[in-house]
Order: structure tokens, then sequence, then C-alpha cells
């Protein structure tokens, strides 16, 4: 039982630095295809 226990814990560690990874590289392609944007405006 421990061992479910602490194989759980750490596949939702595993998950949620993914996903926190993930949500950084989304962050950067939205900022990098605002500044296209903003150039092709000016």
């Amino acid at each position: 039982m421990k061992i479910i226990s602490v194989s759980i814990g750490l596949l939702w560690v595993a998950l949620q630095l993914a996903g926190c990874h993930t949500m950084q590289g989304l962050g950067k392609d939205i900022q990098s295809g605002g500044e296209a944007i903003e150039k092709a405006a000016q």
C-alpha cells in the first residue's frame, strides 16, 4: 500500500512539472506572436 501511495505521489509531481513547463512555453509563444503583430502594425 505504501508503494502505491509513493508511486501516485511521484506521478503527480511529474505531471505538475510537465504542466508548468508547458504553460511557460505557451506564454513565450503568445508573447512572440504578439511581438510579430506589433511589428507588422508599425
